[in-house]
């Protein structure tokens, strides 16, 4: 069992990536690319690779750096690849539901890489298994595979036509899916009809020449690779990489964009840039308005590291407070596999937090943090403080109050869950002990994503407002799929 100091937090299901590039090491390539992405998952990491006739894959559990030595990556040949990092955001955490999955067809390897969440997956899974498909996990990102790995009519016994198998998934497929696929001729990168995911397209250099292309969740990985970015995938697109270099195409008419605003507030890298937008600088235009709503009369101002930090710098910069350093992040216990004794449980902020007491000692204190979820954190941050000396402690919070699930592939509980839903503004801070509590509006939360987009809002914010972009009625009343053995549900 497997135990996340993180768990009270949003968890972003994982991050994808993949290459084509002739001559270049693409296994050692796809790890960097998935190592610059750890941050959208910690649990396990996979790459699948091909030459054009074997395909080969290594996929581990923890950190990309524990899942891969370099004989893992020698092993890994040829001149595709795709990757994976992974949370799981519920059920047990196993090698077998590490990705890429990775199948033999009668047309050579089929792998996939999947972020997001399918809202109708028990639906299709249910056609699947009336076809004689077995399935060996209750994962939707196993049902993808299988939907792709289905033949379309018997004159494909001889020619795989797979964009038109894509096209069909697509056709049937509901909610959220940013894609990576391997076959023997290509890689495949996908984006569902809303663009509820992010991905990205570049160009990989080696000695300032042009090897090939790459396709990942975050830009932060292209540079990380010395890869140029292009452009990002639009929604309901569909991108083809093979040797001969770029085609894609656009299979179906798209509705409004709904990417999901957590990714500025929460998930990406700040030196990523999603939807042309610098992730840095909305999360600290998120501060800046905090501090116009919600301004508090205190010292200094300090952020939970490592997300809050942008929006730290701007609540002090708007305000006129004094930005300091309060919190130092353990950075090597974000996940582990050493199950804490009971009362380190208890007291996890000391697990992954170390105050500085000379900095905190005698102020009044702003501590600005992304969000509060299920209220888990929030208290014993605030007591950690107080233990270290801080008078005053005036939570705000750089984003509105989180009051919905969600379904299109984000860990963020069920109404019973979520401390927003349950509790008003007063109980919350009770329940957290802070001498006062503000959110920044939905209002000021869309102002800032959306102010470089000429007020444009084009994000999904469930979470926050109620409002769905896609009918999630069919997820909400699905049982969970029954198996004989234990499983997980959803990637």
């Amino acid at each position: 069992m497997t135990y996340s100091l993180s768990s009270n937090g949003p968890k972003e299901a994982c991050g994808v990536f993949g290459i084509c590039a002739p001559g270049v090491e693409v296994a050692r390539t796809t790890f960097f690319g998935i190592y610059a992405q750890q941050h959208r998952g910690q649990e396990s990491a996979g790459i699948a690779s091909t030459d054009g006739v074997r395909a080969y894959v290594h996929r581990g559990m923890g950190l990309v750096t524990h899942a891969f030595q370099e004989e893992a990556i020698a092993g890994l040949r040829g001149h595709m690849a795709i990757g994976h990092v992974r949370y799981s955001t519920t059920g047990a955490s196993e090698l077998r539901n590490a990705q890429p999955y990775l199948i033999e067809t009668l047309h050579g390897p089929l792998g996939i890489g999947h972020n997001g969440n399918l809202t109708n997956a028990t639906a299709l899974r249910q056609a699947l298994l009336r076809r004689g498909v077995g399935l060996s996990t209750s994962s939707d990102s196993e049902v993808i595979l299988q939907m792709l790995a289905q033949p379309l009519d018997l004159d494909e016994l001889h020619q795989p036509r797979w964009p038109e198998r894509i096209e069909r998934f697509m056709d049937k497929a509901q909610g959220a899916y940013s894609l990576v696929i391997l076959t023997r001729e290509a890689v495949y990168a996908v984006r569902d009809p809303n663009g509820f995911r992010p991905l990205c397209l570049g160009a990989l250099e080696v000695d300032g020449e042009h090897a090939g292309y790459v396709v990942a969740s975050e830009s932060c990985a292209l540079a990380t690779v010395n890869a140029r970015f292009i452009r990002e995938i639009e929604p309901g697109e569909i991108v083809r990489i093979d040797t001969d270099g770029i085609t894609s195409w656009k299979h179906t008419q798209t509705p409004p964009m709904s990417l999901c605003i957590f990714e500025f507030v929460y998930f990406a890298r700040p030196d990523s840039v999603i939807n042309n937008q610098s992730i840095h600088r909305v999360r600290q235009r998120l501060g800046e308005i905090l501090a116009e709503e919600s301004p508090a009369d205190a010292d200094i101002v300090i952020g939970v590291p490592d997300s809050a930090v942008p929006s730290a710098l701007g609540y002090a910069r708007q305000s006129g407070l004094t930005l300091s350093e309060g919190l130092i992040k353990n950075r090597y216990i974000g996940r582990t596999f050493i199950q804490p004794s009971d009362r380190l449980r208890k007291d996890r902020a000391r697990l992954k937090y170390n105050p500085l007491e000379a900095n905190l000692r005698g102020k009044r204190v702003v501590l600005i943090d992304d969000s509060i979820v299920r209220g888990n954190t929030a208290g014993p941050l605030v007591q950690l403080l107080r233990d270290s000396g801080a008078t005053e402690v005036h939570f705000r919070v750089a984003s509105s109050p989180v009051r919905h699930p969600c379904f299109m592939g984000v860990d963020m509980g069920t109404h019973e869950e979520l401390i927003a839903h349950r509790k008003d503004l007063e109980n919350i801070r009770k329940h957290i002990g802070a001498d006062s509590l503000a959110y920044l509006s939905l209002e000021g939360m869309m102002r800032a994503v959306t102010e470089h987009q000429g007020g444009r809002s084009s994000h999904c914010n469930a979470c926050f407002s109620g409002k769905y972009p896609i009918d999630v009625t069919q997820n909400t009343q699905d049982d969970p799929p029954k198996m004989a053995f234990e499983g997980i549900s959803g990637t």
